[in-house]
C-alpha cells in the first residue's frame, strides 16, 4: 500500500507537466498561425476603420454627374493611388466623352464589405455593391450588382485604394 500512496504524487506531477509542455507547444503554435497575424481576424477596431473608408471612399469615387464631374476627379485624386487610379482615369476619359450627351449619372453603393486580410498599412477586402446609372436624355434607368476585390494601404493616415479587380 505504502508503494501506491508514493507513486501518486509522481504520477501526477508527470502528468501536469506532460500537460504543461503540451498547452505551451499549442500557444506557440497559435502564435505562429496566419491567423494571429491576420489583423482582420484579430483587431476589430481597424478593421472596422478599413471597412468605413473603403466603403465611404468606392461610394465616391464611383458617383458620376455629368453636371459636375470636378467632384469625381477630386475623390479620385484624394482616395486612388496605384494601378486602381491608373484604371479609373482610363475609365474617367471614356466616361467624360460620352456622358454630357447621354446627360448620364452614375451612382454605387456599397451593399457588404468584408477585410480578407489586414497586415499593417495593407488590407484586401470583399466588397458588394449596387450600381445605378441614370440617363437623363430618354429618362432610362438601371440597377446592377457588382462584386469587387479591393487593395487598400494606408498613406499618411488615409486608406487609399490601390486595386480594384471586379469578380
Amino acid at each position: 500500500m505504502r508503494i501506491v500512496r508514493r507513486g501518486w504524487p509522481v504520477a501526477l506531477a508527470a502528468v501536469l507537466l506532460v500537460v504543461g509542455l503540451l498547452g505551451w507547444y499549442m500557444s506557440i503554435d497559435l502564435q505562429r498561425s496566419e491567423a494571429a497575424d491576420n489583423g482582420a481576424v484579430v483587431d476589430s477596431k481597424t478593421t472596422a476603420q478599413v471597412q468605413a473608408s473603403v466603403s465611404q471612399a468606392l461610394g465616391r469615387v464611383l458617383t458620376y454627374d455629368y453636371q459636375d464631374p470636378a467632384s469625381t476627379e477630386a475623390a479620385a485624386d484624394e482616395l486612388l493611388a496605384g494601378a486602381a487610379r491608373t484604371e479609373y482615369d482610363t475609365l474617367f476619359a471614356s466616361l467624360q466623352e460620352r456622358a454630357p450627351g447621354q446627360k448620364l449619372m452614375l451612382s454605387a453603393q456599397v451593399q457588404a464589405i468584408g477585410v480578407k486580410e489586414l497586415h499593417g498599412s495593407t488590407a484586401r477586402l470583399l466588397v458588394f455593391l449596387d450600381q445605378s446609372s441614370r440617363r437623363a436624355k430618354d429618362d432610362e434607368s438601371s440597377v446592377s450588382a457588382a462584386q469587387l476585390a479591393v487593395t487598400a494601404k494606408k498613406v499618411g493616415g488615409v486608406w487609399k485604394i490601390t486595386q480594384l479587380k471586379p469578380l
